[in-house]
């Protein structure tokens, strides 16, 4: 996974082919009909959610007790005794936590990463899942992308749908100019890298590369002061029940499972490239692998003002909640197994809570970030514990780009597809409500990106505006990776 120098130069070529243009009075043919198989149900941020949307989880298929069974095999005892030896690791580190505060995430300026950073200051963000990288983007550039953004959404209301409706803070929006504009920035892009190469492989021959960075089209976020609506809860994205039930998904995780849960690496990448994270076509699952969820701060926002929270114990706490479904309230695996899995559902997310996981003593482990300011780049592992402010208390808005980091895999070029065919007929992007579905999405809005001239400029985009370079000093299954994504985007 080098980063070393560039064998052969490729030409820039455009997003969109010499038979596909954009929908102004043009034809986006076969594009369009790739397209027309693949629909997610209509909704917003809160389809994922049920504690936000309200809905009902019913019980799981008796199945899912075969699945804890089959987990479990022959290491029961093994299980227990790991699950004894983790509750007071996780209670000693969530007493740190609460104990320092938001300065327990880790707080670098972006300067830093063109220097190697200490052994220490490494080892406190894989700890904590975390990072705060500052100034990535120059405050006035976050702002003036705010300010346009605004214009966006103000010259195309009402068609922009938002969570809450009766008071926006979440919106369904991914191809407005800034956003854009912001993800395919040197700055993000060089930090992004930086953030992907925090992974490994156990295995030389996985195909992956982090060399090369694609871009995920995601929402963005306006919240007001006041706003209580947008009360997202500790959660952990990409997928719930797929962690167990996914064959591949779950060898992710065989040392815990095995009852070595100090053992787990939680940035190891070697069996996360094939897994699958969205079996149930939620309407706001993931299907591509996020080393780490993301985003870009637009605002000035302190602990209180409507932000982020995490739980920076990474693999405490993952190892608890993955754990929790087979232990009974004495501490033993449950027998016999039942179809039971705290905070997980059907093309949902995992959601934690007090009360199904009384020993994360969430009140005490979220812990608020340091006060961001424009520009700032925070992110988290893909297995983080995250959660907002239940009431923004600040006394301006509290605003992000959401920007994940994603490495080049052959399954994650094959959705950067559809989501480069969505991206050309203003569609929503392949993983969010609404997906596929005609008429949705931002084909004609006003001031909506222009695409020719965004690959007429010649920067790099992450959208899979030109084929990847296999580069000297890759190793094998990095070169393996890089063929199959161009041979999937058809390069």
């Amino acid at each position: 996974m080098s980063s070393a120098r560039l064998l052969r130069p490729r030409a820039l070529q455009a997003l969109t082919t010499t038979t596909t243009t954009t929908t102004a009075g043009r034809n986006i043919g076969s594009m369009a009909a790739t397209n027309a198989g693949i629909q997610k149900a209509m909704g917003d941020i809160s389809s994922v959610f049920p504690s936000l949307s309200g809905v009902k989880i019913p019980p799981l298929p008796t199945r899912f007790a075969a699945i804890k069974s089959q987990l479990i095999g022959h290491n029961k005892t093994a299980l227990e005794h790991s699950w004894r030896r983790l509750l007071p690791a996780l209670s000693s580190r969530i007493d740190e936590i609460h104990h320092t505060g938001p300065s327990i995430i880790p707080s670098i300026p972006f300067t830093a990463l063109s220097q190697p950073l200490s052994p220490s200051t490494l080892a406190a963000i894989k700890k904590a899942g975390a990072v705060h990288i500052r100034q990535v983007l120059p405050p006035s550039l976050a702002l003036s992308l705010k300010s346009a953004t605004q214009s966006y959404i103000d010259a195309n209301s009402p068609r922009v749908r938002a969570f809450p409706k009766d008071s926006p803070a979440v919106y369904e929006l991914y191809w407005s100019p800034p956003q854009v504009a912001a993800r395919s920035h040197p700055n993000l892009l060089s930090t992004q890298r930086w953030l992907q190469n925090l992974w490994h492989s156990s295995s030389p021959s996985t195909k992956i590369s982090t060399t090369h960075t694609l871009t995920y089209a995601d929402r963005l976020r306006i919240r007001l002061p006041g706003d209580a609506g947008f009360a997202l809860g500790p959660h952990v994205d990409g997928g719930s029940l797929e962690r167990w039930e996914d064959p591949t998904y779950s060898r992710v995780y065989s040392k815990v499972w095995r009852g070595a849960w100090e053992e787990y690496d939680p940035f190891d990448a070697a069996h996360r490239v094939d897994a699958r994270m969205d079996l149930y076509n939620g309407a706001g699952a993931c299907a591509m692998f996020r080393m780490f969820q993301g985003w870009l701060s637009l605002s000035s926002t302190g602990p209180g003002e409507g932000t982020l929270k995490l739980f920076p114990a990474l693999k405490e706490a993952t190892a608890y909640w993955l754990m929790r479904p087979f232990m009974n309230a004495d501490g033993r695996v449950e027998e016999p197994a039942q179809a039971r899995f705290e905070g997980a559902a059907m093309g949902a997310c995992q959601e934690l809570s007090e009360e199904l996981h009384p020993h994360l003593r969430l009140a005490e482990g979220m812990v608020s970030i340091p006060r961001v300011e424009p520009g700032d780049y925070v992110a988290w592992h893909c297995d983080t514990i995250h959660s907002v402010d239940r009431e923004h208390k600040g006394v301006s808005d509290a605003s992000v780009f959401y920007i994940p980091t994603t490495p080049l895999t052959k399954s994650n070029a094959e959705y950067l597809k559809r989501q480069k065919e969505a991206a050309l007929t203003g569609g929503v992007p392949p993983d969010f409500p609404g997906a596929g579905q005609p008429g949705v999405g931002e084909a004609g809005f006003e001031g909506c990106v222009q695409w020719e001239k965004e690959a007429a400029s010649g920067r790099e985009m992450g959208m899979g505006t030109k084929g990847w370079e296999v580069m000297e000093g890759m190793a094998e299954g990095e070169k393996e990776a890089v063929r199959e994504a161009n041979q999937a985007m058809g390069w």
